[in-house]
């Protein structure tokens, strides 16, 4: 007599954490944005660009701040400089727009360098004024060099991209921060980065080149601004000072990746997402918007210092505990 056993087979399942499902996501959502100026109208094409260029802002600004502890409020300064560099090669040299780009990000980079010997001797809320101070220096020096436009700026003097192509060129650096993160945040540097951002002498009594290591964070998220600057320029058409190199490029990815989650993968696009929403929703009321975003980081400060996706971390843990409690 044949007795016929049934064995059950394990299952695979398909979990989102796999690398391999991570980069289909990925490249299906990089395709949907450079496919999205055909599909959608010219405005929401616009606010598109704005929350792309936040985006790399703040990714920029949470590589320092989030995981470096390097709290910047300098981003204003690489934003103007890529806008100036960007628009200076258009009109001086007849340079195309990703040519122009590519140099403002190379520019972003030296200037990192040659600012890091001073800047890194600071620690804390020293590197924070440093960095600010930083920014004014650049913002005096364009409006005292004739050459520069002075205080009126310059205006681009060839056609410009279409909005369409320009969402492409920002969904272009968008997908590069957003590679250069993923490269960052999951390798050996993440972890020596955090370790310097917890305790730089000892992770310097342990063989952490911390001045090289914090040299690679700021680099990368320069030359991260200094493309975006140059990106919001060619869009505008011209650049000035007080404009380009605005307290708000500082300010800005600051309250986006505290409301979305400081240190945190999707922090900075959360955040983003949050922020220009509630800028669109109340364009009419400017003064509402920068009250409501202030009473935002009040709260999440004070009650969820993660933030929107720290909130959502902790919801999503609670819910996956709540069957082992139930069943113990």
């Amino acid at each position: 007599m044949t007795v016929l056993t049934s064995q059950s087979t394990p299952q695979r399942t398909i979990s989102i954490r796999s690398p391999a499902i991570r980069i289909v996501i990925a490249c299906i959502a990089f395709a949907a944005l450079l496919a999205a100026p055909i599909v959608l109208p010219t405005y929401f094409v616009e606010i598109g660009f704005k929350l792309l260029i936040y985006i790399v802002l703040a990714e920029a600004w949470n590589l320092l701040a989030g995981y470096g502890g390097l709290v910047s409020l300098g981003t204003s300064s690489f934003f103007g400089l890529g806008a100036y560099v960007t628009v200076g090669l258009i009109n001086q040299a007849g340079a195309g727009p990703l040519q122009a780009l590519a140099a403002s990000a190379l520019a972003g980079t030296a200037v990192a360098i040659v600012m890091s010997r001073g800047l890194f001797r600071l620690r804390g809320l020293y590197f924070t004024v440093g960095t600010l101070a930083l920014a004014e220096a650049l913002r005096l020096f364009v409006i005292n060099v004739p050459w520069f436009g002075g205080a009126t700026g310059l205006f681009v003097t060839v056609d410009l991209p279409e909005i369409a192509a320009l969402f492409r060129y920002a969904t272009l650096l968008l997908a590069l921060a957003a590679l250069v993160m993923a490269l960052a945040t999951g390798s050996r540097f993440s972890v020596l980065l955090r370790a310097v951002r917890d305790d730089e002498d000892a992770a310097s009594q342990v063989g952490v080149r911390a001045f090289r290591i914090k040299l690679a964070a700021f680099i990368v998220a320069s030359a991260l601004i200094a493309s975006a600057g140059g990106l919001q320029a060619i869009k505008l058409g011209a650049i000035e000072p007080y404009g380009s190199f605005g307290l708000q490029w500082s300010v800005d990815p600051l309250a986006i990746v505290i409301i979305g989650g400081l240190g945190m993968r999707f922090g900075a696009m959360v955040g983003a997402v949050f922020f220009v929403a509630i800028g669109e929703l109340l364009a009419d009321y400017p003064e509402l918007h920068v009250a409501i975003t202030g009473v935002t980081l009040i709260l999440l400060i004070r009650f969820a210092p993660r933030g929107i996706c720290g909130l959502a971390e902790a919801a999503l843990r609670r819910r996956g505990a709540a069957p082992q409690e139930a069943h113990p």
